[in-house]
């Protein structure tokens, strides 16, 4: 992979600054886009990657320093001034209009029309967005209508509409945050191609191995500032790490050997679990204080097997037990000290128009009532604990959850469930979408909970993150457990990916 270094610049920001009533979320910022390369911009939420990027595609106007494109000095007032220089953002939460077709959804706002712009000209906008379509190899139909598009084929429609305004820059935000892994490498291949094609790309991740994956160079923000550019071949993962964290936040990535009383008796126990279609024959255990990781690919099974321990997913054979009691519902597993955190904090773990305190108290009405009243002083004292010990970046409790950044929505997910000081914690894919700075407080938090007592089974689909925080790995394949692991004996992240590929 070429750093770019050879291409000349496209754009040039320097000595950014930007303050919002007085707090400074810029200041003096550079940061060198060249043609046809991709480029990383990494960092914590807060950072200041989304302003910067804000600034660059016309939504917010910056308060000092120079934007050049082409060597000349540009202004932008608005998103139609960056659109026109061919500038585009790809937003995480997608901007397509479920109702309306591809076609109308790429074209919407610039559609070919006729009869002195009375008329759209529908057959013309299909075969000019079939033509698109197919230019980058994608084999979607652009009368269908984008609800029934898969997540992977709408966030190929956002890349066809950008195109189809004539963009040559592209900003992605998190653009692999719901992806399948075939998804995933499917959009990279495309990212490829338009790379070849002169077409430059700003990456903004919090998953680092995709990071170095598809980027030449990287830019790294903290508070703020820009700490390191560089070749992503130049850097190491700990100095971009540091970079963004600073030395101080980086312990918690990495991994530190635990003492678990393997005599002690089992937490959960499962054995010859079956879930029709998903799921067989899988048996393993818990001692309390281990954390256990489930690794596998996407399919393997990982989700059925702890939605079947909670009592979400029907089981066709088998047994769990939980602190001695065999279980079989979700009331069941709760009554028992079971606790999940599940993939989907947005959907499945939150209320989001609820505030941070009625999220926590949620699960535990009975602790926090007296008749039908809350008790809002011990609902406030148990929601400030939680706030303070899990470093939840909010106003105070009676903040709205939507109004949080993933991280701290994650960390309240966790929060109400400790609060019920669960004897076990299951967590399914805990620092999807959260940054690398929320990543390594709930890391630090999961060992903690550990060190305490709590048994801890976790899915990740980042092979890092499992390494840095469990002390035993099972391989899931197909539906079964085909392996057992003691984390001392996998030295690198290259075992356990051929591990999980069978």
């Amino acid at each position: 992979m070429s750093d770019g270094s050879e291409r000349p610049p496209l754009i040039e920001l320097s000595g950014i600054g930007k303050t919002f009533g007085g707090v400074t979320a810029l200041s003096n910022v550079d940061f060198v886009l060249r043609e046809g390369e991709v480029h990383g911009l990494v960092g914590e939420n807060g950072a200041g990657k989304s302003t910067l990027m804000k600034i660059l595609t016309g939504v917010y106007a910056r308060d000092g320093g120079t934007i050049l494109i082409d060597g000349e000095d540009v202004h932008f007032t608005t998103p139609r001034d960056a659109e026109a220089q061919g500038i585009a953002m790809i937003f995480q939460e997608f901007s397509l209009i479920p109702t309306l077709t591809v076609a109308q959804n790429i074209f919407l706002g610039h559609e070919p029309r006729t009869f002195r712009n009375a008329i759209i000209r529908d057959h013309d906008m299909v075969r000019r967005a079939r033509d698109l379509l197919d230019e980058l190899g994608e084999n979607i139909d652009p009368r269908a209508r984008v609800e029934d598009l898969s997540v992977g084929a709408r966030q190929m429609v956002e890349i066809v509409k950008a195109l189809s305004k004539k963009a040559r820059i592209i900003v992605m935000d998190e653009p692999t945050a719901s992806l399948s892994e075939s998804e995933v490498d499917k959009l990279f291949a495309l990212v490829e191609r338009l790379k070849a094609s002169g077409i430059s790309i700003v990456y903004i991740s919090h998953r680092m191995a995709e990071i170095y994956r598809i980027c030449d160079r990287i830019t790294a923000m903290r508070d703020g500032r820009d700490t390191l550019t560089a070749a992503t071949t130049d850097v190491k993962m700990e100095d971009l790490i540091r970079a963004m964290l600073g030395a101080e936040s980086t312990a918690a990535l990495n991994w530190v050997p635990r003492d678990v009383d393997l005599a002690a008796a089992p937490v959960l126990e499962v054995e010859g679990l079956c879930v029709a279609g998903s799921v067989a024959d899988v048996s393993f255990s818990l001692r309390p204080g281990e954390i256990v990781g489930l690794a596998g690919l996407t399919g393997a099974g990982r989700t059925e097997i702890v939605e079947a321990i909670f009592g979400i997913r029907p089981v066709a054979s088998g047994e769990i037990r939980i602190g001695g009691t065999r279980v079989t519902t979700t009331r069941q597993a709760i009554d028992a000290g079971a606790a999940l955190v599940p993939e989907d904090r947005r959907t499945q773990g939150l209320v989001l128009d609820q505030s941070l305190q009625d999220n926590i108290i949620l699960p535990n009405l009975v602790r926090f009532s007296r008749g039908i009243f809350v008790r809002e002083d011990a609902a406030r004292a148990a929601s400030l604990r939680h706030i303070r010990d899990l470093k939840i970046k909010t106003d105070g409790p009676g903040k709205e959850v939507r109004l949080l950044s993933g991280g701290n929505q994650q960390k309240i997910v966790l929060s109400k469930w400790l609060e019920r000081a669960p004897k076990l914690l299951i967590l399914d894919e805990p620092t999807i979408g959260v940054d690398i700075g929320a990543k390594a407080d709930l890391v630090q938090k999961v060992r903690e909970i550990a060190d305490a007592g709590t048994a801890v089974l976790v899915i990740s689909s980042e092979f890092e993150e499992l390494l840095a925080m469990s002390d035993r790995l099972l391989i899931v394949f197909n539906g079964t457990l085909i392996g057992d692991m003691n984390r001392q004996d996998v030295h690198s992240e290259e075992v356990l990916h051929h591990a999980v590929q069978g």
